[in-house]
C-alpha cells in the first residue's frame, strides 16, 4: 500500500522535529521523488529548504520537478548559484520550460546565465513559442531513427538514447532531412528480425502537431488516438520534440480547474489556494463581486417598476424567490454542460441550432414540470389566477433561463473568447433580471391588473 502525501509529510516532519538526520536521509533516499515533493508540500519554507537540502543530489532534480510553481520560485531564492546551475541542467527541457515562464522576466534572464550553451540555446528555442502552445509543452528529447537502417542498427541507436529520450515507448521514423514519417511502438522493434529494414515497420500513420497549435489540442489528440506521445513538427514537416501523456494529464488538470475558477468567477488563477496570499485571492474575487451588484442593481430595478403590481396581490413576492432562482439555476446547468462540451470538443459552433433546439424542448419539459409542481401551491395561496400566473411564469422564465445559459458560451466562443467565462454567478444575474421582468408581465396580463 502506497502513503499518502499526509502520511509521508508527518513523517518527515517528525524526523525534522527529532533531529535525526541519518534516518532522515535514508526516507529521503528510499521515497519515490513524488512522494518526497507531496511530503514537502505542507513544511514550513525552511523546513522545505532544509528538506531539499538533505536530498541526494542525483534526486534533487528529480523532486524539483515534482514542487509547485511557488515552492521551485521560494527555493530557488535561497539557493546557491551552484546548487541552481545543477538543478537546472538536470531538469528535462520541458519542465524547465515550465518553470521558466512562471518567473518574473528578470529572474529567467538571470536564471539563464546559468545553462550550459547547449541548454541555453535549447530553453530559449522552446521559450520563443507563444505560451499557450504545443511547442512551449514538448521537449526535444526523443529518439528518432531512419527508414533504411536495420532494425539491429535501430535497436543499437534505441539503447544509445534511450537514456536522454523522455520515452522509448515510441520510436520515431525520420528522412535525412529530419522530416517524420512515422511513429512505430518499441515492441514491434523486438519483435521484427534483426536484419529486416526498418521501413517494412512502417504504417505511415503517425499523427503530429504543428508547434504552434493551442496545448488543448494536445489533450484532445492524445485521449482521441491512446498515444503515449505526440510528436511535435515544423511547417516542413520536420520533427521538432514530442508532447508525453504525463504533461497532457498536467495541461487538461490545469485546463479544467481554470475553468471551474472561470465559471465561478473567480478568474485565470494559477498556483494552489493553499499557497495564494490573502491578497491575491481578494484581487481575484473582488472585480467579479462589484460588477455583479451593479448587475443584480438591474432586478431591484424591475421589481420597483412592477411595485404597483406588487401591492395589488401581495403573494406574488411569496413566490418572486422561487420563480427567479428556477431560471438562474437551468441556465447555470445549461451553461455548465455548453462549457465544458465546448471545451472538450464535443460541441462546436456549428452546432448551435441543434443543440438550441435540443434544449428547448428540454426546458420546455423541465418547466411544465416545475410549473405543475407550484401550480397547486399558487392557486392555495392566492387563488386559481395565481396559480395559473406563478405556473405559466416558471414554464417562461426556465426556458429562457435555459436558453440564456446554453447560447452564452457559443456567443463568446464566436467573440474568441473563452466560454467559461460565462459562470454561473453571471447566468443568474442575467436570469434574474429577465425572470422578474418575465414574472410579473405575465401576473399582471393574467390578473387584469394595471399596466404600470
Amino acid at each position: 500500500m502506497s502513503a499518502t502525501p499526509e502520511s509521508v509529510g508527518a513523517d518527515l516532519h517528525a524526523l525534522l522535529d527529532g533531529r535525526d538526520w541519518t534516518r532522515l536521509r535514508e526516507r529521503l533516499a528510499q521515497l519515490p521523488v513524488q512522494d518526497v515533493a507531496a511530503g514537502m508540500l505542507g513544511q514550513a519554507p525552511e523546513r522545505r529548504m532544509l528538506l531539499f537540502r538533505l536530498l541526494p543530489r542525483e534526486r534533487s532534480a528529480e523532486v524539483f520537478s515534482y514542487l509547485n510553481p511557488e515552492q521551485q520560485d521560494a527555493l530557488l531564492t535561497d539557493l546557491t548559484a551552484d546548487e541552481t546551475r545543477h538543478i537546472l541542467a538536470r531538469l528535462p527541457p520541458d519542465d524547465r520550460t515550465a518553470l521558466l515562464q512562471e518567473l518574473p522576466a528578470e529572474v529567467t534572464r538571470r536564471l539563464l546565465k546559468l545553462l550550459p550553451p547547449p541548454a541555453l540555446r535549447q530553453a530559449r528555442g522552446l521559450l520563443g513559442y507563444p505560451p499557450e502552445s504545443v511547442g512551449r509543452l514538448m521537449t526535444p528529447d526523443y529518439i528518432a531513427v531512419q527508414p533504411d537502417w536495420t532494425v539491429a542498427r535501430a535497436l543499437k541507436a534505441i539503447r544509445a538514447g534511450a537514456e536522454r529520450g523522455e520515452t522509448a515507448n515510441v520510436i520515431y521514423v525520420v528522412d535525412a532531412r529530419g522530416r517524420l514519417l512515422d511513429a512505430i511502438e518499441l515492441r514491434r522493434f523486438i519483435l521484427a528480425p534483426p536484419r529486416a529494414r526498418v521501413q517494412r515497420l512502417m504504417t505511415r500513420q503517425a499523427v503530429s502537431l504543428p508547434a504552434f497549435e493551442d496545448r488543448e489540442a494536445a489533450v484532445r489528440v492524445i485521449q482521441h488516438y491512446d498515444l503515449h506521445a505526440v510528436p511535435v513538427v515544423d511547417s516542413d514537416g520536420a520533427l521538432l520534440g514530442i508532447v508525453t501523456v504525463d504533461d497532457v494529464m498536467d495541461v487538461a488538470q490545469q485546463e479544467a480547474t481554470e475553468d471551474f475558477h472561470k465559471m465561478g468567477t473567480v478568474g485565470a488563477f494559477k498556483g494552489s489556494v493553499r499557497e495564494a496570499s490573502p491578497l491575491t485571492l481578494y484581487r481575484k474575487r473582488v472585480p467579479w463581486l462589484v460588477m455583479l451588484v451593479f448587475a443584480n442593481l438591474l432586478t431591484g430595478v424591475g421589481i420597483a417598476y412592477y411595485e404597483a403590481t406588487i401591492e395589488a396581490v401581495i403573494t406574488l413576492v411569496f413566490f418572486m424567490p422561487l420563480i427567479v432562482a428556477s431560471g438562474g439555476n437551468a441556465g447555470a446547468q445549461a451553461a455548465t454542460l455548453m462549457v465544458r462540451a465546448i471545451a472538450t470538443g464535443q460541441a462546436h459552433a456549428h452546432d448551435w441550432a441543434r443543440l438550441l433546439a435540443k434544449e428547448l424542448a428540454v426546458s420546455l419539459a423541465l418547466g411544465v414540470t416545475m410549473g405543475l409542481v407550484i401550480w397547486g401551491i399558487g392557486a392555495i395561496r392566492g387563488g386559481a389566477g395565481v396559480g395559473i400566473a406563478v405556473a405559466l411564469s416558471m414554464v417562461c422564465v426556465v426556458i429562457v433561463g435555459s436558453t440564456i445559459g446554453m447560447m452564452l458560451p457559443f456567443l463568446l466562443n464566436r467573440l474568441k473568447l473563452d466560454p467559461a467565462a460565462a459562470s454561473a454567478p453571471l447566468i443568474t444575474s442575467i436570469a434574474d433580471i429577465v425572470g422578474v421582468l418575465i414574472y410579473f408581465s405575465i401576473a399582471t396580463a393574467i390578473l387584469g391588473l394595471p399596466a404600470p
